[in-house]
């Protein structure tokens, strides 16, 4: 809860002495008062414990909230440098700063607490950390909360819990494993975005009337200042490589007007020299890897649990030999070569025949006449809500990373939707892991203009599976199929 204690501590901060010079926007100024109770999906931090965390071996040194030049190790560092994604319209603000105990999201706190504003974490608990040991026996979200927890002590920062379960379960999770009983491949880091962090997050937490939600993803957001109705802008992080526009791109430009993310001007090792400096107590933590919910369980176990396992036969797309069984057809994706388990390969999943479950593998899946290329896109999402109007200097992404394509894209009729647009997507180059439920990301220069979901490839000349492959698909009784043929290497 936001506590008389965070209040008197916060108000008492405005009093300080300022460093001289200071900007503008650091000047002492009332802030409005805090509500005087918190929603029902807050639930407190645990309280301090008298003596120190085990987790600082050095505590840090706690230092006014409106002073940017801070003291780590008895050694005076000027983060001011580092601000400049911090600081939409120089003023000082109230940010709900999404805190994960990662260090990146640690630093995004640190750093807009240098900056002047009055800040509150908020760490999100969600459905899968909820009842994670009944399945598994590793629960990781008790380390995050004790490195969020020390990393907001340090500062004396309100730390606040907050419940989404059931928004969690029913927006991101029971849609994902609908996606994969379809056959089709959803990015959850997507949906959790959309739905979670900036979608059910930012509407409970809309009457405590904060100017701003921040987090710590590599993506920069512009925000006209002077004309609020002028439309924000998602650009490119000045980390190319560590760039999570892509995960970004689906949000509408409701979302993205409140949202701030103080990494988007910094590259990603100089984030964690930023960690050393400023002495977080997780400074050495290694960084989360994979989809967003499953922490340490591997994705395959999740399938398993919620979707379960059903053995179906594996083709070979240019023969139609049997090489043996899988496990179901919605553990692949198309291009996926990893746990196939067969010999002479490496093979690659080409084709997928849901309503059969039978998968078709080949191995060559690179040969020069097998393009990729063209694809058809829906449920678009432009962030000026204007498509592109031409194809000069348009790019895209289908998959997250630093890799663009060149690309030109036509509008197709919506015969189940009139409503809704449809595009073809050409690209410059072949891709072989094109994957229906995948999303697509569009760019004019450094600039994310938004996405929209892969739904099939109409190229023709992609993957074609033979005739008798597709027939022996459609045997009910698949002991028919023998034993698999001894694969010969090639």
């Amino acid at each position: 809860m936001i506590t008389n204690n965070h209040m008197r501590r916060a108000m008492a901060s405005l009093f300080l002495p300022l460093p001289k010079p200071y900007p503008p926007f650091l000047k002492p100024s009332f802030l409005s008062s805090s509500p005087s109770h918190s929603p029902s999906f807050l639930s407190p931090s645990p309280s301090p414990s008298p003596s120190p965390s085990p987790l600082l071996a050095s505590p840090i040194r706690s230092l006014p909230i409106s002073a940017p030049p801070l003291l780590t190790n008895a050694v005076e560092f000027d983060f001011r440098p580092y601000l400049s994604c911090c600081m939409p319209g120089g003023r000082r603000l109230r940010v709900a700063v999404l805190l994960s105990g990662g260090v990146d999201s640690s630093v995004s706190l640190r750093l807009l607490h240098a900056s002047g504003h009055e800040c509150t974490a908020f760490y999100l608990k969600i459905w899968f950390q909820e009842d994670f040991e009944n399945f598994w026996t590793e629960c990781p979200w008790d380390d995050d909360m004790k490195y969020a927890k020390a990393v907001c002590d340090s500062i004396n920062v309100p730390l606040e819990v907050v419940h989404l379960s059931d928004e969690y379960w029913n927006n991101v999770v029971s849609h994902i494993i609908n996606e994969y009983r379809n056959g089709r491949t959803p990015n959850p880091d997507v949906l959790c975005n959309t739905r979670i962090k900036f979608g059910a997050f930012l509407e409970a937490i809309q009457k405590m009337e904060f100017d701003y939600i921040a987090s710590g993803h590599y993506a920069n957001v512009v925000h006209n200042s002077d004309q609020e109705n002028e439309p924000s802008i998602l650009k490119l992080s000045s980390d190319t490589v560590k760039d999570q526009t892509y995960f970004l791109s689906h949000l509408s430009q409701s979302q993205l007007k409140k949202l701030l993310f103080p990494l988007g001007c910094i590259q990603k090792d100089e984030v964690r020299k930023l960690a050393n400096l400023m002495n977080l107590p997780n400074k050495d933590r290694k960084d989360s890897q994979g989809i967003c919910f499953l922490g340490k369980v591997k994705f395959s176990e999740f399938v398993e649990r919620h979707i379960g396992e059903k053995e179906g036969a594996m083709l070979e797309a240019e023969t139609g030999d049997y090489l043996g069984n899988h496990r179901g057809f919605w553990f692949y994706t198309i291009g996926q070569r990893q746990g196939l388990r067969l010999p002479g390969g490496p093979w690659y999943v080409v084709e997928k025949d849901t309503e059969n479950n039978v998968i078709f593998v080949s191995r060559k899946y690179f040969s020069p006449e097998k393009t990729r290329r063209t694809f058809r896109v829906g449920s678009l999402t432009w962030f000026n809500n204007i498509p592109p109007q031409n194809n000069e200097n348009l790019l895209c992404k289908v998959r997250h990373g630093p890799g663009f394509y060149k690309c030109s894209i036509k509008y197709e009729s919506n015969n189940n939707n009139k409503n809704e647009d449809i595009l073809s997507v050409k690209l410059n180059e072949d891709d072989q892991g094109l994957a229906a439920g995948q999303f697509t990301a569009f760019y004019s220069n450094n600039i994310c203009l938004g996405s929209g979901i892969i739904l099939d490839s109409c190229d023709s000349k992609s993957f074609l599976v033979c005739d008798k492959a597709l027939e022996l698909a459609k045997l009910e009784d698949k002991s028919k199929f023998g034993k698999p043929v001894k694969i010969m290497n090639l």
